[in-house]
């Protein structure tokens, strides 16, 4: 994406993806060590594992590894967004609390989501993630100015001269 997206000399890419790497790494290990700590205490201390210890570790964790504002923190939580909602949405349907659909409803959610995130491309740009804006931007704008070959071939974007 760096690569595809981020303007500037190879050095500068290769440097933010360094960087890019360093922030999740960094991330992802305080993140995991608060987590397996914190569970290891709360159930060394109420003698025995809980549910709710996952939870409350994986929060407190969350906020120290995953909490700062930035792009890779930012991308890593909405993924994970994401995974959650869909496995809330089978744990509803495994307790009985959602009615299991009869038939497959993924074509309609699908389709409620390329609807609203085109939308909010179209309509509300700055309301999206940059990156999703930039690769948006790629497919939908700049995808519509054609130079040369060298668009279709290599890398379409628009030239500063427009």
């Amino acid at each position: 994406m760096t690569f595809l997206f981020r303007n500037g000399s190879l050095r500068e890419k290769l440097r933010a993806i360094l960087q890019a790497t360093h922030t999740h790494s960094r991330s992802l290990a305080c993140f995991v060590f608060t987590y397996e700590g914190l569970c290891a205490l709360q159930s060394h201390v109420q003698g025995k594992t809980y549910q709710f210890h996952s939870f409350l570790a994986a929060a407190l964790g969350g906020m120290l590894g995953f909490g700062a504002d930035n792009n890779i923190n930012s991308q890593i939580s909405m993924y994970l967004l994401s995974r959650v909602l869909f496995a809330l949405c089978r744990l509803g349907m495994e307790k009985g609390y959602i009615p299991e659909p009869r038939r497959d409803l993924f074509p309609v959610f699908t389709a409620v989501v390329w609807g609203l995130v085109l939308w909010l491309f179209e309509y509300h740009r700055p309301t999206l993630q940059p990156s999703l804006q930039s690769s948006m931007t790629y497919l939908y704008d700049d995808s519509n100015v054609w130079h040369d070959i060298s668009d279709f071939l290599i890398y379409n974007k628009s030239r500063p001269s427009e």
